[in-house]
C-alpha cells in the first residue's frame, strides 16, 4: 500500500514513479517540494513534485525528512 497523504511533506526523500515510467514500474528517487494530491489518500499514490520538477506518484518513503 502507498504511503497516505499525513505520512509526506516537503523535504522527505521518496521513491515516485513517474506517468511514462507506469508500465515499467520504474522508481525516480528524489525529495518532495510539493504535493499535488488534496485527497488524505489516492488508489495509485499521492502526486509529488520533486526539487528537480519531475512529478510523479509516491510508492515509498525512504527518509524521514534530510537523510537519515
Amino acid at each position: 500500500m502507498d504511503p497516505p497523504r499525513s505520512q509526506i511533506r516537503p523535504g522527505l526523500t521518496v521513491d515516485i514513479v513517474q506517468k511514462q515510467d507506469q508500465a515499467s514500474g520504474r522508481l525516480t528517487r528524489g525529495v518532495v517540494a510539493a504535493l499535488l494530491t488534496r485527497s488524505p489518500s489516492h488508489p495509485h499514490g499521492i502526486k509529488v513534485r520533486l526539487t528537480t520538477g519531475q512529478v510523479g506518484r509516491v510508492q515509498a518513503v525512504v527518509s524521514p525528512g534530510g537523510g537519515e
